[in-house]
This record gives structure tokens, sequence and C-alpha cells, in this order.
């Protein structure tokens, strides 16, 4: 057998190639505009309007900037819906920067434990270098936040506002992640040099002082009380002065984040439907929430969340968000004519992609409407972005039904929206995944 890519052959796929005359076209129509450009289907748009039949209505469109927080914007999206409607104003944030401060905190801290957890392991092995690769990612899970705000609650934005490093993460989590390269390199060794447990947790310690000093010059200490002072659309100035961040997620928010349920929809073989997972290794809070989710066919996703929002309440949701979409704000299938571009056929399912590598979660946003027919089923889904108004329609997508069946892969509601043999699966007792499945993905 030849293994070759022999120069007979490379002639003949350039005959075949000069050959066809749309093979041509494309090449010079792609090497002068590019792949998207030259793909996109005009009238994509035109199937996925943005009107719906379902809209609920948000504040100010939010903008996470040059950093990972996707998941976290939402969720807090979620949450500021709460305040802005219950107390009637024009739009309001609550503070990114402080859920910032301490999630970073805690995942310095439980990648530590998991070095100590794993000090026997190999370091060349699968497992560490899976935990080396991003011990302080930005990205984060559902479950992860609710951990946070269980244990340090919430606050405004003003009350601990914006940093540079903040809004662009780079460099600060690029340093913090070396300093927890070289911490989990000194336990280590001190492990293989037979140092007993009690001094490698005095080192660790240590470690997390230098950690929290970073984070407190990258983005600032983080309030204990504070102020709550606003304005409603009826021009009344209200004030409650000297609110922990605990009291006033409790007052002013309430969602008693018990009740809300991660559904997801991984169609693979390893995964039956109404059984419960987790993933080891992934978590912020040592002692915090176990992430879980309940993997549940596609129709049910979009049944808990349609019911969820016809009760007033938006769904926090994860998604593929760079395949098959647009800055302009379409996410639809149809929206690049791939097919014809490159003559060939793009014919991976859902469970392929994920088997495979192809698609897995990466970014999370918050459904605020969706688009039932007479029939009652959905066609499309009104989604806020948290990457500024420049993106979408002033910061809004569009997605349709067909591309949340492909690239959706998770929502939250509360359990209230569940059947009952779902519920019990997601009380069940969790399948524990690989940390490097695609499952552990962080959004």
């Amino acid at each position: 057998m030849d293994t070759r890519i022999s120069e007979e052959l490379l002639k003949q796929f350039e005959q075949r190639f000069d050959a066809d005359r749309c093979s041509r076209v494309a090449m010079n129509a792609v090497t002068k505009s590019g792949v998207s450009a030259c793909a996109e289907n005009p009238l994509a748009q035109r199937e996925v309007p943005q009107t719906f039949s379902i809209s609920l209505k948000q504040g100010e469109i939010t903008n996470q900037k040059r950093s990972g927080r996707c998941w976290m914007f939402a969720a807090l999206n979620c949450m500021r819906f709460q305040i802005i409607n219950k107390y009637n104003l024009e739009s309001f944030e609550l503070s990114q920067n402080y859920t910032l401060f301490y999630d970073k905190l805690e995942k310095a801290n439980y990648f530590l434990e998991t070095i100590l957890d794993t000090l026997d392991e190999p370091t060349d092995g699968r497992l560490i270098s899976f935990l080396l690769q991003a011990p302080l990612n930005d990205g984060g899970q559902w479950d992860m936040l609710c951990s946070i705000i269980d244990k340090y609650g919430i606050v405004p934005k003003y009350a601990m506002p914006e940093t540079f490093s903040s809004s662009e993460t780079r460099d600060m989590t690029s340093y913090m992640t070396e300093k927890l390269r070289e911490f989990a390199c000194v336990l280590r060794r001190g492990h293989a040099e037979g140092k007993p447990e009690a001094e490698l947790r005095a080192q660790k310690e240590r470690m997390m002082e230098t950690m929290y000093d970073m984070l407190c010059i990258c983005l600032g200490k983080p309030p204990k009380t504070f102020d709550f002072e606003y304005m409603d659309k009826d021009q009344q100035f209200h004030r409650e002065c000297g609110l922990t961040p605990q009291e006033f997620y409790q007052k002013y928010i309430g969602l008693d984040l018990k009740d809300y349920v991660s559904l997801i929809n991984a169609p693979t073989a390893d995964k039956p439907y109404y059984r419960s997972y987790s993933v080891r290794y992934l978590g912020n809070v040592c002692e915090g929430r176990q992430v879980r989710y309940v993997n549940l066919p596609i129709e049910e996703l979009k049944k808990a969340a349609i019911a969820q929002m016809k009760d007033g309440e938006p769904v926090w949701f994860g998604c593929d968000v760079g395949a098959r979409s647009c800055r302009d704000g379409i996410m639809d299938l149809n929206l690049y004519d791939l097919e014809n571009l490159f003559g060939t056929t793009f014919g991976m399912s859902k469970a392929e992609r994920l088997d495979y590598g192809q698609s897995l979660m990466t970014h999370a946003m918050v459904f605020q409407g969706v688009n039932l027919t007479e029939d009652g089923t959905p066609n499309r889904w009104r989604v806020e972005n948290s990457w500024g108004e420049d993106a979408g329609r002033k910061g809004y997508y569009v997605m349709s039904d067909r591309w949340f069946d492909e690239y959706t892969y998770q929502v939250v509601v509360n359990r209230k929206y569940l059947s009952e043999d779902a519920i019990k699966a997601y009380e069940s007792e969790p399948i524990l995944l690989n940390p490097w499945d695609p499952m552990g993905s962080l959004a």
C-alpha cells in the first residue's frame, strides 16, 4: 500500500479541481473575502425574524468585554431581572467583579486541594496533565456560581465596579496560573521528598495568601457591607444602609438556588437519558454544591424553558456559540451554505460531534423569549447575550429551533417545571464522568 501523497495523485487532484468551474469561482471569492462572507445565506435572516410571541423585558445589555465570564454574566442577568421587575427600575447591574474575585480565589483553593488529593498520580499521566492545563479558567458552570453566592452573597455593580483586570482577564489569569503551577510543583516535590501532610497544608495556606494578594491588586478588595441606593421609574429614591452581600441577595433577589436544576442534552451512547451526572474534579468552592446535571431528551429542555418564560422568568443556558452563528445575531443551521461552497456535506450528528471533539458547550447566555406557532411549538428563541450592544441587534440574538436541537447543551430551570421522572433522576446518585468529558466543559 502506498502511504504517500504522490506527485501523480496531486496531479489528479489539480486536474479535477481545474475542471470544475464552481470550484474555481469559489476559490476566487474565498481567497478575496473569506469563507463566512462567501457562504452566507441571504435568506437565513428572513427565516428567523426578531419577533416573539413571548418576550421578557430586561434592562440595558451587559458587556463582559475581554473576559471569559459569560456564565457569570448570564446568571447575574437572570438575577438582576428580579430586581428590575420587583422594584420598578429602568435598568440595574450586579457586580460581576465581586463574583469574579471569589470565583478565582475559590478555584485556586480547589486546584491546590485537587493537587493534594492526587499526589501519587504520575506528573505525565492524563489526569495531572489535564488538571494543569487551565487551573484558573475564566469559565464556569451554573452550580459554581450558586456556590459563590451561597457563601459570599452578591452586591450591586457600583459597590465593586469593574477594573482593568476584570474586564481584560488574560494577564491576571496568566500570572496567577503560573504561580499555581509552581505551587503544584512545590507540593508534589515535597510529597516525593517525604514531607508530612501537615507541612504541605501549611505551605498551601501561604500559597493561598499569595493568591488573595494578587486578586486584591488586580480586582480591588470586596466590600463587607454597603448602602443600597436606587431611583425607580417613578423618580422615587430608596436607600438601605449597611447591608451585607448575603443580606442583599436574600432580601432583593431571593431566588432559592436549591430549586434550580441543570438539564443537559447529550445524546451519546455513554450517557443514557433520565440519569444524573457529575464530573470528577469540576468545581470551585470545595464545600459548595456539586456540579450536577440530569440528561434529558432535547424536547424536555425546551418544554421546561418555555414554561419558565411563560411564568415571566428568564432561563440560563449553555451552547456552542461559534457553530453556524454570526455577530449580526443569527444562530441558524442555514446561515452558511457551506455544502455548496465546498462541494461536500457536513454530516456528523450531535452525538458524534460530542464524541469526536467537534462541539461542546462554549458560551452561556439567557433566553428572554420564544416564538410559538399556533400549535404551541417553538420555532425561534430570543437570546440575551453579554457582548455589548454592538453584537447582534442591540445585544440580542435570535436562535432558530433547529439550531437549538443541534448546539444547545444545557438549560437551568426551576424544578417545578420538571416531570417527576426528571426530578427523581436528578436526585439520584450521579454517575461520575472523567474530568475531560465534554460535559465538563466550562462556559
